[in-house]
């Protein structure tokens, strides 16, 4: 199959036909085999019920249905397990990513070479200053932490090779670094297309400034796993050492002070508790870098390609 197009979706009843019919045009005027693969993310309008009649007139449409809201990291997830497609679009439902755009991002995947090719919506049509400034800081702050200089992380509008998406893992709301996710599983080549950015036509944005909080601290957190999630020792083991020597330094200091220049009480002084405390985190922060190695070398490897492919993993959900 040429392509798979995942679309994750909510509320987005009334942009599903507009945007199919727009895909399937694009598909046919190119001759390529294509599946859409719509996920509905708990949406409360609808969506499912126009996605169902969607599938009922072309048998490319495949869905995907959650039972409640789960982020549009679950979303793609899901449709990255389903999609079967050599080259695989990812774009938001809202008609504002033009599907005009797809048969560039595959010749950039299969002619350039590219791993993954994103979006760069240069010139928007929602510029509002709760939304430009949060996001020109969140990619500045993702380029500089990541080593790799995209304008755009957070661009629906997407093209991999079928081989990433197999190779990694969205969760929590790791949609915003896919790019740096694959740069861990060894993929090198990134590739950025400046794509067009059209008004919302139906519907309101589902922006908010927790995205905002939720990206930072998911942010940390991937640095953090993909530093350390091999050897958390070196992080956890480094601290606690540090941790328990400052406390067992301090603690020395006042055992030779009592004795040989200050009579008072070791208990009586509060340098005697921060030196007990130090001690006690320093152990347990060693501790967790022991059970974190453990864990981390027991656990299995999530970055196969051949396995995944064995197991299956890549069947499509389709409707009933």
């Amino acid at each position: 199959m040429d392509l798979s197009i995942v679309v994750p979706l909510i509320d987005e009843a009334e942009s599903l036909p507009e945007l199919t019919e727009w895909i399937v045009r694009v598909m046919n005027e190119n001759h390529y085999s294509y599946e859409i693969i719509m996920v509905d993310d708990g949406s409360s309008d609808n969506s499912w019920s126009v996605i169902e009649n969607l599938r009922l007139n072309n048998p490319h449409i495949k869905g995907i249905k959650f039972q409640r809201n789960y982020g549009k990291s679950a979303a793609l997830n899901e449709g990255f397990k389903a999609a079967r497609g050599n080259v695989v679009i990812t774009m938001d439902a809202d008609l504002q990513d033009s599907p005009d755009e797809i048969p560039e991002l595959r010749k950039m995947i299969l002619e350039d070479g590219f791993d993954i090719v994103s979006g760069w919506k240069k010139k928007r049509y929602d510029n509002t200053l709760s939304k430009n400034i949060p996001s020109k800081l969140f990619n500045a702050a993702t380029r500089k932490v990541s080593g790799i200089y995209l304008h755009d992380f957070n661009c629906g509008l997407k093209a991999y090779k079928r081989n990433v998406i197999k190779s990694i893992e969205v969760y929590g709301e790791m949609h915003r670094y896919i790019p740096l996710l694959a740069k861990w599983a060894g993929f090198k080549k990134f590739g950025e297309k400046v794509v067009e950015h059209r008004r919302r036509k139906y519907g309101v944005t589902k922006f908010g400034w927790r995205r905002f909080i939720n990206g930072f601290l998911d942010l940390v957190s991937i640095i953090f796993v993909g530093k350390f999630r091999k050897n958390p020792m070196h992080f956890f083991g480094l601290w606690g050492t540090f941790s328990f020597l400052f406390g067992l330094g301090v603690f020395i200091y006042l055992t030779i002070s009592k004795f040989f220049f200050d009579k008072t009480g070791m208990t009586q002084r509060p340098l005697f508790f921060f030196a007990i405390l130090a001690m006690i985190i320093g152990t347990q922060l060693f501790l967790a870098g022991f059970i974190g190695e453990l864990i981390s070398r027991n656990s299995p490897e999530r970055n196969s390609y051949l396995v995944e492919e064995k197991a299956g993993i890549n069947q499509p959900h389709e409707l009933a």
